[in-house]
Formats: C-alpha cells, structure tokens, sequence
C-alpha cells in the first residue's frame, strides 16, 4: 500500500511543525545510536514534518514516530548488511575448506579465513585466485555467508516489515484523522449556510407585513 496521505482541508493556517528543540522538549532525544547522525535524523523528520504539515499536536505525534519508525527501518537494513559483511569469514571458510582439503594448499581453511578477515593480501589473492579456477566470483562467498546467517536476517526481515506495517498504520490515522476533521468542518458550513437561509425569509415577512 502506498504511503500517501489524504489531500483534505485542515482548520486554521498550516503550521510548518514542532522545532527541533520543541521536538526534544516534548518527545525527548532522538532514538539515535552513538555515532549516528543527529542531522541527517533531523533531515529526513522535516522532509516528513514537510510533506505533512501536521494541523495539531496529534498529528505531531504522528509525525514524530513516523520519522522514529522510518529511521529505525533505515538502521535495520544498514545493521543486516553489517551482519553480512562482519560474518563473510565464515563464508570464507565454508567455501574454501574443499579447496583445501582437496589439493593440500599447506594451510587449513580455518587459517584462511582468518588472515583473510585480517586484511592479509597474500590470503585474499588465494581466495580469489581459487575461487576464479571453480569459476566462481566472491558472491559465492557472500551467498553462503547469507545462508549461514539466514535465521538472524529473517529475524531482522520481520523487525523491518514490522516497523513498516506501523508507519502504514499511522498514516491511515492521519487519514482518519482528517476526514473526520473535513466532515466536521464541512457540516459547520453547512450549519452557517442553512442558518443565513432562515434568517433571511423571516426579514421578508416582516417588511410585507409592514
């Protein structure tokens, strides 16, 4: 489902949303993890705070865990490709243990792997240079290292499509919220209208009755 918010009228003039230092003194610090940064969290609330031009301080609330949730979704994807990249030893080693096995290469896959995740050149010219002979590339390498990790990425999966299934919530709440709003406003002006269409027969009769 697109992530839209519905185009309704809003009372009063559109407000441009809480400050940075009002969104701290209501919601409290920005659920940031050392070394993350503050301003590209501020960036991307008020591209939202923008782009929804909240009418009242519910609708700030909204905005503020809709930019917590989206952040959060952006953290879990970077965090599930560090696990990838900080874990491709292990894939190192399943791959290249029936290379070593295989043509006695002098040094166990174990010990390959090992230097290879330390940075040594000489190991990373013998993983790549065994791989090329199986006509493989290191998506090979990378392939297995997913699949050994599979069960943490799907946990990881879920945590993303949970947090995406909240955002998809909230917005329904926006539109709820405004087209209750809009029908309120619309049954107001309808009231004044019927109001002014009273008034005015009444001040007929009584000029006739003159």
């Amino acid at each position: 489902m697109p992530e839209t918010v519905a185009n309704v009228p809003t009372p009063n003039k559109p407000r441009t949303g809480l400050s940075g230092a009002d969104a701290v003194r209501f919601f409290g610090s920005p659920p940031l993890f050392k070394r993350e940064d503050l301003a590209q969290y501020q960036a991307i609330r008020d591209h939202i705070t923008a782009a929804v031009a909240p009418s009242d301080f519910l609708e700030e609330i909204w905005v503020n865990d809709f930019a917590n949730l989206l952040w959060e979704t952006q953290r879990l994807r970077r965090l599930k490709a560090a696990l990838i990249e900080a874990t491709a030893h292990e894939g190192v080693k399943k791959v290249m243990r029936p290379f070593c096995m295989q043509y006695g290469l002098g040094y166990s896959a174990e010990e390959l792997a090992r230097d290879w995740v330390s940075g040594d050149k000489t190991a990373a010219r013998k993983v790549k240079g065994n791989l090329r002979k199986a006509g493989l590339t290191m998506d090979a390498v990378m392939a297995t290292t997913l699949a050994l990790q599979l069960d943490s990425v799907e946990r990881i999966e879920r945590l993303i499509a949970s947090s995406e299934a909240r955002r998809i919530a909230i917005l329904r709440e926006v539109d709820r919220h405004r087209s209750v709003l809009a029908t309120a406003m619309q049954q107001a002006a309808q009231q004044v209208e019927d109001a002014e269409f009273e008034e005015i027969p009444s001040q007929q009769t009584e000029g006739e009755a003159a």
